[in-house]
């Protein structure tokens, strides 16, 4: 049951939250040996407990008495937050971070935390504290990352909602690389934490997850909204009640492979180009389109950017001479460039962002949305780091074959993840539907309607347990 269903079942009587919180952990006993999605485990007892009193009170919100799992980089008050360290393994929440408070408000049971990278960096989730979660449609492989344990819950049954977090992809390619679904708000809406800087490093944003559009907008319309202590923020109108009726017809333009900019493996872009045909299927307008901006540029402005920010947040931990060497390799080379910015390449880069933001716009004045495949490459590997080249070519970072997602980061536009079908191999594979600022709705009623005509994760869904 996806979480809508299961919470109107709850509201009705026909569901208790006990019967919904025994079958969580029976799923989880069954299959979360096989892909380490949920760690940091709540007492059994203690949730059941939480159920019995839940299934006793007046409803709270539309989550009352829904299990969920928090990525392990915010805080749930009394949950680990280790941020897959060792240097904050077995370190409890004092409080909830600010988009944690409004899911419990609205009555959410908090089972334990989503695996994820070490403090969230790259794109395939593995660190020194959980281990490695891997993809549930063959366990040998990576479910990608950051939010990789929250995706890989989703798809083995253990949730029905999720959240995550996306700076370079993190909501995008593990939904894409589970089948399910996974959304980069417009930057803003979703608040982060009222602490240290507040203005600088804008590239993150936490967002929802689901196994259908309408979940995935009930979890944003809760998560949304400005907070006070914070500048910038967003309070957009609900979006749920969005979803529903004709869908108007949209102009949808095909990126393709940006020009030639971006390698992808065997059957990505061909598939993803099938799946573009069948949005033209559902009487939208689709055309190719060329590279609207300079795809170098771009990824300089945004390794920069991205490096400063790192620094910024990691860099004491780095400073320390007794704690650095705890610190991933990627960490480490992420805060060392970081800290060797001058201001006016940190200036540069903005203004290589801010030209971007202007273009897009321009483009986004003949186009209702953009797509792009949600990834470069298949799921690779579970004990590999990151890929080495793509198609014969070199990648020289750790994160250059996630460079498909940077367009939308750099300058924080709102993107719905889509399934998109499955290769040859069997794999799942993703497809962003990337939108001018603002246009979250227009993105989820077009997510609903692909999910009308595919149900790709109802359709096909990992055989576990």
């Amino acid at each position: 049951m996806g979480a809508l269903a299961q919470s109107e079942a709850l509201a009705q009587g026909s569901l208790r939250a006990v019967d919904l919180m025994q079958a969580t952990l029976a799923r989880i006993e069954a299959v979360n040996g096989s892909v380490n999605a949920v760690v940091s485990l709540r007492d059994t007892d203690a949730l059941m407990q939480e159920a019995r009193a839940a299934d006793a009170a007046p409803r709270r919100g539309w989550l009352h008495g829904i299990p969920m799992a928090i990525k392990d980089l915010s805080d749930a008050e009394g949950l680990e937050t280790s941020m897959g360290s060792p240097l904050f393994a077995g370190t409890l929440a004092q409080k909830d971070s600010v988009f944690v408070g409004r899911l419990r408000a609205a009555g959410a049971i908090f089972i334990g935390k989503t695996n994820t990278p070490e403090f969230g960096l790259g794109s395939h989730t593995f660190n020194p504290v959980h281990g490695a979660t891997r993809n549930p449609y063959d366990q040998g492989r990576s479910a990608g990352g950051s939010s990789g344990g929250a995706a890989a819950a989703l798809a083995s049954g253990i949730v029905s909602v999720a959240d995550g977090s996306d700076m370079m992809g993190s909501l995008r390619n593990p939904a894409g690389w589970n089948n399910v679904y996974g959304m980069r708000p417009s930057w803003g809406s979703v608040p982060g934490e009222p602490e240290g800087d507040m203005f600088l490093h804008q590239l993150s944003t936490a967002g929802p997850m689901a196994r259908n559009p309408r979940d995935l907008a009930a979890l944003l319309d809760t998560m949304t909204g400005a907070d006070p202590r914070q500048p910038l923020g967003l309070t957009p109108a609900p979006v749920l009640p969005t979803l529903y009726g004709d869908a108007p017809k949209l102009t949808i333009g095909w990126l393709g492979d940006w020009g030639g900019a971006f390698p992808y493996e065997n059957g990505i872009k061909d598939l993803s180009a099938t799946a573009v045909a069948q949005m033209a299927d559902l009487g939208h307008r689709t055309l190719d389109l060329e590279a609207p901006f300079d795809a170098d540029a771009m990824w300089e402005s945004w390794i920069t950017l991205r490096s400063f920010a790192v620094a910024a947040s990691l860099g004491a931990i780095y400073d320390n001479p007794a704690q650095r060497d705890h610190l991933k390799a990627a960490a480490q080379w992420e805060i060392e460039r970081g800290q060797q910015m001058s201001a006016m390449q940190v200036q540069r880069a903005s203004v290589i962002r801010s030209d971007w933001y202007r273009a897009a716009a321009l483009l986004f004045d003949s186009v209702d949305v953009v797509v792009l495949p949600s990834a470069q490459v298949w799921p690779f590997p579970v004990d590999e780091v990151h890929p080495t080249q793509i198609a014969g070519q070199a990648m020289d970072t750790y994160h250059r074959w996630m460079q498909v997602v940077v367009p939308a980061s750099l300058i924080g536009l709102p993107v719905v993840n889509v399934p998109a079908g499955f290769g040859a191999n069997g794999l799942p594979c993703g497809l962003q539907l990337i939108g001018r600022h603002g246009s979250d709705a227009m993105l989820l009623r077009l997510a609903q309607q692909w999910h009308e005509a595919t149900c790709w994760p109802q359709q096909r869904p990992p055989v576990l347990g």
